[in-house]
């Protein structure tokens, strides 16, 4: 295989299928997913997907980016022979669409940016082979081995040390609601990472706890960004005290702008707490193209050296695979101790959309 390089946009090869219309909320879409489970969950054939791969491409649907994706998708082309049909959306809108969708989905494999997406179409998903499951340690994918994680990302508080000294940056999220941190903490309600986080918190420390600790920030002013970079930025500019964000994304700035010119600093938090969550990106093969070689070698492509080196060099996202290193600027991947969950149970995201709806964070 030839080693994964960088690629233009423009020199993409692969088909591009248009998402359906963005809902106006998010949160309907999720809010969707037990309903068309159900529905969907006596399908075990997926007659779309078969069509598909008669015609010798390889369908993805993919939640993450078509910006960052794009390019690795190309080289697996490239690498392969293989075309990629690929249907970029949100995660979660994606996952709807295949349930609702059912056995008529044309999508083959689902490419994921959290691991409560997966576990919503769980049903249907089909058994990974062991030849990719055994590359992934047990926790970062299901324990049916529906899916499987490709890197891994850890929640981590930005905090601006002009105003906040690094031995008092909060070790904690529940420290968030304190009075000094009025209108000087910065979040992202409607993304995929900070549901999950509060999915894990709803998980382990109970509804109750989890819906007065969001009624704490809303009444502690909170401000509400629509992505972890634009928190980001507004640490780093001074607009906020504090952020929570994925790590990576202070990780890309640095590597962008030189560690030098950066204002913001993370801080990871304290093991066990709800805010030090580490979940996953990941992907599932779809029951009609269980067979598909195509879709396979796609998937243990993800997780291959090669490709794990290219998240690693271009995202700073943890490889997931034994024999690749994180970038050396990370603590390690088995130091970060999250809250005692299985990612699998981070697909109960409708109760936490209603409850951000209740509180008035959506």
């Amino acid at each position: 295989m030839s080693h994964i390089r960088r690629i233009s946009r423009s020199s993409l090869s692969f088909s591009l299928r248009p998402t359906r219309g963005k809902l106006g909320a998010i949160a309907a879409v999720a809010l969707l997913l037990p309903a068309l489970a159900a529905c969907s969950s006596d399908s075990n054939s997926n007659s779309g997907a078969t069509e598909s791969s008669e015609t010798g491409e390889l369908v993805v649907y993919s939640g993450r980016s078509e910006e960052l994706v794009g390019p690795l998708f190309a080289e697996f082309t490239e690498a392969t022979g293989i075309n990629i049909s690929a249907r970029f959306g949100d995660s979660a809108e994606l996952a709807a669409q295949m349930l609702e969708e059912g056995d008529r989905s044309p999508a083959q494999v689902y490419f994921s940016q959290d691991a409560g997406a997966l576990g919503s179409v769980n049903s249907l998903l089909s058994a990974l082979p062991e030849s990719v499951t055994s590359l992934v340690a047990p926790e970062y994918r299901a324990v049916d081995d529906t899916w499987t994680g490709v890197t891994g990302r850890a929640r981590v508080i930005a905090y601006d040390p002009e105003n906040v000294p690094a031995d008092q940056v909060p070790q904690s999220v529940f420290e968030l609601t304190d009075e000094k941190w009025r209108g000087q903490v910065a979040i992202a309600p409607t993304n995929a990472s900070f549901q999950s986080f509060v999915t894990a918190m709803r998980l382990t420390q109970g509804d109750e706890v989890t819906q007065e600790w969001l009624t704490g920030l809303v009444k502690n002013e909170v401000q509400s960004y629509e992505k972890n970079g634009l928190i980001l930025d507004a640490v780093d500019s001074g607009q906020v005290q504090l952020g929570l964000i994925n790590h990576y994304y202070w990780y890309e700035k640095a590597a962008e702008v030189g560690q030098e010119n950066m204002r913001a600093q993370i801080s990871f938090m304290a093991p066990q707490d709800p805010g030090s969550l580490v979940n996953v990106a990941g992907v599932g093969i779809l029951k009609g193209a269980a067979e598909n070689p195509a879709a396979i070698e796609f998937v243990q492509w993800l997780l291959s050296p090669n490709t794990q080196e290219w998240f690693v060099a271009n995202t700073f996202e943890y490889p997931l695979i034994t024999g690749v290193a994180s970038a050396p600027e990370l603590p390690a991947l088995d130091t970060l101790a999250g809250p005692d969950i299985e990612l699998a149970q981070l697909a109960d995201l409708p109760a936490t959309l209603a409850m951000l709806q209740d509180v008035g964070l959506l």
